[in-house]
């Protein structure tokens, strides 16, 4: 009797398996795919999720090249990951896989680098510095360099890590005398940061793919931000595509991926809608978080990233253009004081019936403090709601005043 060949099981590997893996994670086994997922905290929620769970110091180049070898991964999945992104472009050149390189992954990494190659085309038209390191901070010579020739830093300026990605660390600082004071505070520290003019504008963010390539605009998203200096994201409005600068930052952002070499990534940047039209804070070759890829893009697009993106490396039919087309927004609660009463999801939908989202991990009797990053607010939770732009801010104060505050 002829036996029937045995299907082979294509095999994914995903390096950095926070929480924030889950759902690339998921989509891969709805697609039939194994995965092995590596991270050097043994405790981190992706390795559970996954066929096998690996524990591996994703620092290590050489020791994640070698895991993922002896597993024979076609290819390897980004979730969203900061400064070792890098690591996942060395595993790819070290084993012939596709997607970025590490060169690739540097210059996503690296702001110092990244700003140098973008003004190399005149798409960053700004000053930025690299400070610090091994040689540690001199806040009298640099603030006294800097104070002294107005051609080498306009204020506001931004003093952030070099490396990296996310709101960690971030100061603005709006003259001379306060870069000196944080300099001081600096001293000793063997990090490395960038100094760069402050850009005024409007803040966005982006959710895309690069194919071949061509870069596809998945969703443009306006940001809400904390005053300065924190200035961090608590909510994001999703732009409709008939909006001018939908196109603006589409053209802009071709020119990006092009100059950076892109070939084949999901990614996500950070934009401001200047003066001079649209100007890159950051990009990373690897999807959004904080709830932004896995859910609010697949509820404003109808497009998961990630789904299409596994699609594509198995050789089936994917899309990256968006399905739909839906006004929302996310907003993470940025509440501040003692929690005295918290509304149930129930309560908010008879107040606000355009709630089409809700997590709330907040509890009465907690101290809810200033938002300083990211880490601070993402463990509350989020909620979403559709509607206008115009009328979105101000269903986000009733949903908020549900909450009683001492």
């Amino acid at each position: 009797m002829k036996r029937e060949p045995v299907a082979t099981v294509m095999k994914a590997v995903i390096i950095g398996a926070s929480g924030e893996a889950f759902h690339t994670i998921e989509k891969a086994h709805e697609m039939g795919l194994s995965v092995t997922a590596l991270d050097g905290n043994p405790k981190a929620e992706g390795l559970q999720a996954a066929d096998r769970g690996l524990v591996v110091d994703i620092s290590d180049e050489k020791a994640v090249i070698e895991a993922v070898q002896k597993e024979g991964a076609d290819f390897v999945l980004t979730v969203p990951i900061g400064r070792y992104l890098t690591t996942i472009g060395a595993v790819n050149d070290a084993l012939g896989l596709p997607g970025i390189s590490r060169q690739m992954a540097v210059l996503c990494t690296d702001k110092y680098r990244f700003h140098q190659k973008l003004q190399e085309q005149d798409l960053r038209r700004s000053h930025c510095f690299a400070v610090g390191g091994a040689d540690g901070f001199d806040p009298d010579m640099l603030a006294g360099k800097f104070a002294e020739d107005r051609t080498l830093l306009m204020y506001p300026a931004i003093l952030k890590p070099r490396f990296g990605s996310g709101s960690r660390g971030i100061q603005m600082l709006e003259n001379a005398e306060q870069l000196t004071a944080q300099m001081r505070i600096l001293k000793g520290t063997q990090e490395e940061y960038v100094l760069e003019e402050c850009m005024a504008g409007e803040e966005y963010g982006v959710d895309g793919a690069v194919i071949g390539g061509l870069f596809h605009m998945v969703l443009l998203r306006k940001k809400e931000n904390t005053p300065p200096p924190a200035r961090q994201a608590v909510g994001y409005v999703s732009v409709l595509p008939e909006e001018p600068f939908w196109q603006q930052a589409w053209e802009y952002m071709r020119k990006v991926v092009d100059c950076l070499g892109l070939g084949e990534c999901l990614l996500h940047a950070d934009l401001i809608r200047s003066a001079q039209g649209p100007f890159v804070i950051e990009m990373s070759a690897r999807p959004s978080g904080h709830n932004l890829h896995n859910l609010f893009t697949p509820l404003c697009t109808g497009i998961d990233m990630a789904e299409e993106y596994i699609k594509y490396r198995m050789g089936q039919a994917w899309n990256f253009t968006p399905a739909v087309t839906r006004q929302a927004m996310i907003h993470y609660f940025d509440l501040q004081g003692e929690v005295m009463d918290v509304p149930t999801q129930d309560q908010v939908r008879k107040s606000e019936p355009s709630l089409i989202g809700w997590e709330c991990h907040i509890r009465a009797g907690e101290e809810l403090l200033p938002v300083s990053d990211g880490h601070s607010l993402m463990g509350r939770g989020y909620f979403i709601l559709e509607g206008e732009e115009g009328e979105l801010r101000d269903k986000v104060r009733r949903v908020k005043a549900l909450f009683r505050l001492a």
